[in-house]
């Protein structure tokens, strides 16, 4: 006897939906090793389903380029009787270590990067600026370029500690960038100060430095090129200040296209900034997002650096009802990037706000545990608290600027205290 014929149902092929049930799915970005999923890390999805809640490898790859940073702080030395002052107290080899980085082997410092101030706050002495050292280049050792996927280009930048840069971040203005000399596109602004700072060299001297800049440009060159035909990564990380010119340096090696190599794939740029401000307008955000640099901003929603400049006319203000652009957006400061959140402030030490090993701390704590930092915030919560309950929308906004404003004032108040009484040239 014939087997039955199928009915026509059976004959037709399943759906798509029912195959895609069946297929694999791929495993969670957190479950694979770094050397498969570092470029997510570095940003290539904008940090999609990485933040909230924050991945463990992601956390990991903050706090490891955070300890990176934080040895420009260590290394630094700021006693004015020493033969190293202003520069680094350790020679390349040794600083890593000396710093207390955990995998000092993991990377080989290669540069000393240093910063000229144009500047001079003292002109009774009329003392030519003297270059600070500003922190380091570093590339991955062979041994771990296995674990990182790739050969990992790192610079660090410190933040501000002396007087001229205290100046400088002051000097709140937008000007056009012009770094690339065949197209200066004088719509993409940045802060003033911080470009007289990248820019600047010891000029008055004979054997003066090269500026910031140049000192960068020609080393990232020369281990792009050394290192071509591997898989690479330029990561830059900044604090404060830092995280200022680190944005500067992501742009300029972009838009002069040394992340770009003839055959291969283009060289992902990559900011981590910690408590950066803002550094230019909204053409210098879209010119960035063309480019393709990526910036992953650590932030403190108490820190009043990371609000300024631009405290009142930034991004939140250039448009109306979020739709028509204002005539004057062009000239207000922008943020770049994508933002992770932190919340922490202690009344008792104002400066933590801003402090860098306290970020590090508190990628590390967390995320749905508050900061013990002074019992953390309970004097902001309750503020928000209370105001939601006693004020309508339009005073709680007013409110909560004047809270910010205070906590700025507090912090700018020991800013001035140090230029007063720190003999810190």
């Amino acid at each position: 006897m014939a087997p039955p014929i199928p009915s026509s149902s059976q004959l037709s092929p399943p759906s798509s939906s029912s195959m895609v049930a069946h297929l694999p799915r791929a495993p969670p970005t957190s479950s694979l090793p770094l050397s498969r999923v570092w470029r997510e890390i570095q940003g290539s999805n904008n940090w999609e389903n990485l933040i909230d809640p924050l991945s463990p490898i992601l956390q990991q790859e903050i706090t490891r380029y955070g300890n990176l940073l934080s040895a420009s702080y260590k290394g630094f030395d700021l006693n004015p009787n020493s033969k190293r002052y202003l520069n680094c107290k350790y020679g390349k080899k040794s600083l890593l270590k000396e710093s207390g980085i955990h995998d000092p082997d993991g990377y080989e410092v290669t540069k000393y990067i240093y910063a000229t101030p144009d500047i001079n706050i003292n002109p009774i002495q009329n003392e030519p600026n003297r270059a600070r050292w500003i922190g380091y280049v570093a590339v991955s050792s062979d041994d771990s370029v296995k674990r990182l996927g790739r050969r990992d280009i790192v610079v660090t930048f410190r933040g501000t500690v002396t007087n001229p840069e205290w100046m400088a971040n002051l000097m709140s203005s937008l000007t056009p960038a012009r770094l690339d000399p065949h197209n200066p596109r004088p719509d993409v602004k940045v802060e003033s100060g911080f470009l007289s700072l990248y820019t600047s060299s010891e000029s008055e001297s004979k054997f003066g430095l090269e500026s910031c800049r140049e000192q960068l440009l020609s080393e990232i060159s020369r281990l792009v090129n050394k290192h071509k035909g591997e898989d690479m990564s330029i990561t830059l990380a900044g604090h404060s200040m830092g995280s200022s010119l680190a944005h500067l340096l992501a742009y300029d090696i972009a838009e002069l296209g040394l992340n770009k190599r003839r055959g291969e794939k283009d060289v992902p740029v990559t900011v981590f900034s910690f408590a950066g401000p803002r550094v230019g307008n909204l053409g210098f955000k879209k010119r960035c997002e063309e480019l393709g640099v990526k910036v992953l901003r650590i932030t403190n929603v108490n820190d009043p650096i990371t609000k300024l400049p631009g405290f009142l006319f930034n991004e939140n203000f250039r448009a109306l009802g979020g739709v028509y652009e204002l005539p004057w957006s062009c000239s207000c400061y922008t943020h770049v990037g994508v933002e992770l959140t932190l919340d922490f402030f202690d009344v008792q030490n104002i400066s933590c706000v801003h402090d860098l090993d306290t970020y590090i701390s508190l990628v590390n704590r967390p995320r749905s545990s508050k900061s013990t930092v002074a019992e953390d915030n309970f004097g902001s919560s309750f503020f928000n608290k209370t105001s939601e309950m006693m004020f309508p929308k339009g005073q709680r906004r007013a409110l909560r600027l004047r809270n910010a404003a205070t906590k700025a004032a507090y912090l700018i108040g020991s800013v001035s205290n140090h230029m007063m009484y720190c003999n810190i040239f």
